[in-house]
């Protein structure tokens, strides 16, 4: 049996390539294994390794990749050095990533450099940050890639990647959202004690790029979210540089009955948050993604997701209180597409699994080729 090691290091990365791991850890083929680190072991942000606990896997491993700094250089080099002693225990056949975070770098670098395939989940992706460079980076060091449309593919062979180690599986979180399994709304809000009939949720995550700024662009969202007059459910942002001044910030809230704050959310319940919301605002990919499939209006803030591949009428606006709060006006009349199935339908992990199983894909070359167009 081959062996088919996971990361995740982040509650988004999680629902995102859950599906995939449950698909591999179910099937006879393949034996699983799951490297957690990253936010899903800090206690400010929900400690969400009790999320991945609850699913059975029966390899799991954590290593707490934090050190007394926040930079990303350091939390990079930490997370190489645990996870090359795990990869060197565990001797895995294949290290599957998704994303752009630290943490898949770190994959990235410990496989391709331990001459173990490197499969990368929705490389290909366009945004306006630092994180564009960590997903271009883990592509080139990458031997296989799962992308989730055309476009993605179109881009990765620009970069000179080989067309017979792209395949498109769509965006494997749409399988949880319409797998027909999602809890329904009364049970989500009494797990979480949301009084509200009428609500929509906020997800805003620090800029590395503008982390100096960070204060300033918290302070004025706040200001506008407190100007209006709705309910809102309130996630905290990732811990990326800058995440402290956003917390700082959301203090304001704590005491205000228009708001629930969580450190996070179960993620079928968080789909369940979304799919019922009037709209979401903030700059997460979920408002890129997410939303969109599910019709959902979107006030999108900043740089974070510029550049990105929109298929809805976001309504995008600056870090300034006054366009946040005019864009809230404005929401309920602004037009919302129709649900899109641009990143997929539903089926990214029965595609993924049919790859896995089909032998040439374990002939790819582990010394990485160029293709010139």
């Amino acid at each position: 049996m081959k062996k088919i090691l996971f990361l995740t290091g982040t509650r988004a990365d999680f629902g995102k390539i859950k599906p995939l791991m449950q698909a591999v850890e179910q099937t006879a083929d393949f034996e699983n294994f799951v490297f957690v680190t990253g936010m899903h072991l800090q206690h400010t942000y929900g400690y969400t390794l009790i999320e991945i606990e609850r699913c059975g896997f029966k390899n799991l491993h954590t290593f707490d990749n934090q050190t007394h700094e926040t930079t990303m250089d350091l939390t990079l080099a930490k997370t190489i050095e645990g996870l090359s002693a795990y990869v060197k225990a565990i001797q895995p056949d294949l290290i599957v990533i998704h994303g752009d975070r630290v943490e898949t770098l770190a994959g990235a670098i410990v496989g391709s450099l331990n001459n173990i395939l490197v499969a990368h989940i929705e490389g290909g992706e366009l945004s306006g940050t630092v994180d564009e460079l960590i997903r271009h980076s883990v592509s080139k060091l990458s031997h296989i890639h799962f992308v989730a449309n055309k476009q993605a593919q179109k881009r990765l062979q620009q970069m000179g990647e080989l067309p017979s180690s792209i395949f498109v599986i769509g965006s494997p979180d749409l399988d949880v959202m319409f797998s027909g399994k999602l809890p329904d709304l009364s049970t989500v809000r009494n797990y979480y004690e949301i009084p509200f009939e009428d609500f929509a949720l906020v997800l805003f995550h620090p800029v590395t790029t503008e982390a100096t700024q960070m204060k300033a662009y918290a302070d004025e969202f706040v200001k506008a979210l407190l100007q209006d007059t709705r309910n809102y459910v309130v996630i905290f942002p990732n811990n990326d540089l800058g995440s402290k001044a956003i917390l700082k910030a959301y203090k304001s809230l704590e005491d205000n009955r228009r708001f629930r704050i969580f450190p996070s959310l179960r993620f079928e319940y968080f789909l369940t948050l979304l799919k019922n919301a009037q709209f979401i605002i903030g700059n997460s990919s979920a408002g890129i993604r997410e939303a969109p499939a599910y019709g959902i209006p979107v006030i999108n803030i900043g740089t974070r997701q510029q550049n990105r591949d929109l298929q809805a009428d976001i309504l995008n606006v600056n870090y300034q209180q006054k366009s946040i709060y005019q864009a809230l006006q404005s929401i309920e009349k602004h037009p919302v597409s129709p649900p899109s199935n641009h990143f997929g339908n539903g089926n990214s992990a029965k595609l993924f699994l049919s790859c896995l199983k089909n032998q040439d894909i374990w002939q790819i070359n582990h010394q990485k080729q160029f293709r010139d167009n």
